[in-house]
């Protein structure tokens, strides 16, 4: 059947793949936004000790997408994975190190005698929060306004900066995305809470943590957004790199399905907000969640898809990277493609443990179980 398809057909293919993923680790950022909202929500220790276990029945989500989606694009597009990792290797450094320091924090927060004490490991939790998703938003902001590299003759990474890639950090639409994944995984953190926390008190503070964090999510957001359509794009043609006009508006005039797939997005993330305050629903998660894998979704896709350089080089433009010059062989992409297959059973096992381990409401009384496991 892949074999069947042609090159360019399997690197397409591979790139919906890839941003599915991503689409999906965003999503599962709301754990990072908990973590930010643990002293803002919890005011007691009983109270972040519920917060902290309820997101720490789901951290493992975030941590393995992370690691799959790192995998999936080291597999079909390596030399992406050796020109980013290889050449802006400060900024990957840092979001594994706060990713680290998630996991530490969670295995030996509660552990008796500890060395560094709860609130030390809770701060942890903070770091990762905040620096690992601004971070990330702003390293996928690269996508669309370029990074600092270029490549020689056997394809070696030349990084033009000594910063490694936190240069990045002095581009305002990098820095914009990365400020709105921060505040949208506050919202979906703190909607996250009041659908799986049985406490008055903390879905009262969680639904004002929803409204606090929209406000900043919608300004940086539609900020990006905004910028991005009128921007010139980095597009390519026969192997040429060149610069054209609202490519990225272009490419969803192109692709109408993307189009719609972004609108429902926004619109799925404001009516999950919308529910969550107007009518004090739980289940505003499910549609801000499924709006944010919309949304993220359409965003990869018009960076990677229809004649667009996905990782430009903004020192030397004929080295940016596209999805045709910077993939695995044919062989290398049928086999995955016929690996891929097992997707789905993947996804419905994690439905399956989700709905487990949500079956009922963490409270208080359950913290206080002798023979509980808690984070």
């Amino acid at each position: 059947m892949f074999e069947n398809l042609s090159h360019l057909a399997l690197q397409q293919y591979w790139w919906v793949i890839i941003s599915l993923l991503g689409a999906f680790l965003v999503f599962l950022c709301f754990v990072q936004g908990g973590q930010t909202l643990l002293y803002t929500i919890g005011k007691t220790p009983n109270e972040r000790t519920m917060l902290v276990n309820t997101l720490g029945r789901k951290w493992e989500f975030t941590f393995t997408t992370l690691v799959t989606f790192g995998g999936a694009f080291f597999a079909s597009f390596p030399l992406f994975y050796a020109t980013s990792f290889g050449g802006a290797y400060w900024v990957w450094i840092a979001i594994l190190l706060f990713f680290v320091i998630q996991a530490v924090s969670y295995e030996f927060r509660t552990k008796p005698a500890n060395l560094l004490g709860r609130k030390t490991y809770e701060v942890f939790l903070f770091l990762n929060g905040a620096f690992g998703t601004i971070l990330i938003g702003t390293a996928v902001g690269t996508f669309f306004n370029g990074a600092q590299f270029s490549l020689n003759d056997m394809n070696n990474v030349n990084w033009e900066t000594p910063y490694r890639g936190l240069e990045a950090v002095l581009t305002f639409h990098n820095v914009a995305l990365g400020l709105s994944v921060f505040f949208l995984a506050r919202v979906l953190g703190a909607l996250y809470f009041m659908n799986s926390v049985d406490s008055p008190i903390v879905f009262e503070r969680s639904k004002r943590q929803v409204l606090v964090n929209s406000v900043p999510f919608l300004i940086f957001f539609l900020y990006f957004l905004i910028r991005l359509l009128l921007k010139d794009g980095f597009a390519y043609d026969s192997g040429a790199v060149f610069m054209e006009k609202y490519k990225y508006l272009n490419n969803l005039v192109d692709m109408p399905l993307v189009a719609v797939l972004s609108i429902l997005g926004v619109l799925g993330v404001l009516y999950g907000i919308g529910i969550s305050l107007l009518q004090s629903r739980t289940s505003g998660i499910w549609f801000a969640g499924g709006g944010t894998v919309l949304t993220v979704f359409s965003l990869f896709l018009m960076a990677g898809l229809n004649g667009t350089a996905f990782y430009p080089s903004a020192f030397y433009l004929q080295d940016s990277l596209t999805i045709e010059n910077a993939s695995s062989s044919h062989f290398t992409l049928t086999i995955m493609s016929y690996v891929s297959l097992g997707v789905p059973l993947v996804i419905a096992y994690i439905w399956w443990v989700w709905k487990v381990m949500n079956a009922k409401k963490i409270d208080e009384a359950e913290m206080q179980e002798e023979d509980l496991h808690a984070y």
